[in-house]
């Protein structure tokens, strides 16, 4: 496709989508995104992963450049940009070379603090959402208000007040053929959508249970600094907070979840388990828990045992499995009779970086002037998923998933602001409230 095809696709999504969208853009800028062949991209949220997914879009066959950075913190902003301009790009993404000449980030547009998101998106025809989740929804929002293509990743919410919101700006997202590719990268990954698509046709015939597991050790903690506000540390320190990370069977476990999902073609009815702090109880970890074991069950009665888990030592184990009438699928790639007979063996040690591939085909349409992807409906009720089971974990309780998804429990803080209080502080001892099943309400 021409030059002239990715403009017009474009100026439609960023002009006549629910009336002038560029009128909040300079107009020397709002002239230039209608006629420079450039994918230009904002990056909104610049830690590991948002430094990581730039890169990955810089790295695409396309004509891309990044022009706008944002951060709560200027340090981190800064390192991804060092990151991204280095001579030698190796040592963080295996790769020989460098990008910097796909970044122009001037100072002026390199913005900091709680508001700096909508700022960086002015900037760009595509924006790439790697905050902490519990931005998410409101930055989701205001992306498709904007009305840019989006790349974002996963989790999507933190609460179901959150996947709300993701799912009225999904559905306007659908409105305005806003492409929105999130990094639940297994769907870009082609042992998964070579397994998947068998055990959709039935290979193993009805599927009656799936096992679905992110069991590791342990993460890191920033140690708390005398200078800092409370609203300092705990997003220095997000994944240890639910507001900003949803407990790890959010932020991590949704990628198994979401497996299963994707092989079922649904999504659970209801969860009960337990979970709780065993290892991981001292101040420095938040409210969260170190171990949820949850049992899904579907409309069609089938069920999802579920297990994730964050204590040292303990066995590792990050996969998936199914069993069905007619046979199993043990993990990714393989397929067995019930006789036990080998019917698919997938060997993937040559498949492309799927993190790499949900760029690649994203920017290829966003380039050709096409609408392909709509990933937030199902992001967001994978997400809601992982955040019903926590529901039951934390309460102790069957939780279904009508009443689960209603819940006008909203964690996020009243005001955003250095000098704003979250929700949850420590006490006089310096421990965090976690959750007691039997007595911590959810709904």
């Amino acid at each position: 496709m021409n030059n002239s095809s990715r403009r017009d696709f474009l100026k439609t999504t960023t002009v006549l989508t629910g009336g002038a969208m560029l009128s909040g853009l300079p107009l020397a800028h709002a002239a230039n995104s209608l006629t420079d062949d450039t994918i230009k991209i904002a990056l909104i949220g610049c830690g590991g992963r948002g430094t990581g997914a730039a890169l990955q879009a810089l790295l695409t066959k396309q004509n891309v450049k990044l022009v706008a950075m944002a951060d709560a913190f200027r340090g981190r902003l800064d390192e991804a940009y060092n990151s991204l301009v280095a001579d030698d790009i190796s040592d963080t993404a295996g790769v020989e070379g460098s990008v910097k000449n796909r970044v122009d980030v001037p100072e002026e547009r390199k913005y900091v603090g709680f508001d700096a998101y909508q700022k960086a998106m002015r900037h760009a025809d595509v924006v790439i959402l790697t905050t902490p989740p519990g931005f998410r929804p409101t930055h989701f929002a205001e992306a498709v208000a904007q009305g840019k293509q989006i790349f974002m990743e996963k989790p999507v919410a933190t609460d179901a007040v959150g996947i709300r919101k993701v799912l009225a700006a999904a559905e306007e997202a659908k409105r305005k053929k806003l492409n929105v590719v999130v990094g639940l990268q297994r769907h870009y990954q082609t042992v998964y959508r070579q397994w998947v698509d068998r055990l959709q046709n039935g290979v193993i015939g009805d599927i009656v249970a799936a096992r679905v597991y992110w069991n590791m050790g342990a993460l890191w903690v920033h140690p708390r600094t005398p200078a800092q506000t409370e609203m300092e540390y705990q997003m220095t320190n997000w994944y240890y907070f639910n507001w900003l990370c949803g407990d790890h069977i959010t932020e991590q476990h949704v990628h198994n979840l979401d497996v299963s999902n994707w092989v079922k073609q649904a999504y659970p009815v209801k969860a009960h388990g337990s979970g709780g702090r065993q290892v991981r109880v001292g101040k420095d970890f938040g409210e969260i828990f170190d171990h949820h074991t949850i049992e899904y069950e579907y409309a069609d009665g089938s069920r999802m045992f579920s297990q994730c888990r964050q204590i040292p030592g303990a066995k590792d184990s990050v996969t998936e499995g199914f069993h069905g009438t007619n046979g199993s699928a043990p993990s990714p790639g393989k397929i067995r009779t019930r006789t036990g007979y080998s019917i698919f063996d997938y060997d993937d040690k040559n498949d492309p970086n799927p993190y790499q591939v949900e760029h690649d085909e994203l920017f290829a349409a966003i380039a050709k002037g096409e609408y392909k992807f709509a990933d937030a409906e199902n992001a967001a009720k994978s997400t809601m998923t992982a955040i019903m089971g926590r529901m039951a974990t934390y309460s102790g309780q069957v939780v279904e998933w009508d009443a689960a998804l209603q819940s006008e429990i909203s964690l996020m803080p009243d005001k955003l602001s250095w000098d704003a209080m979250p929700k949850v502080l420590p006490g006089l001892d310096g421990l965090y409230p976690c959750a007691i099943p039997g007595v911590t309400k959810v709904i």
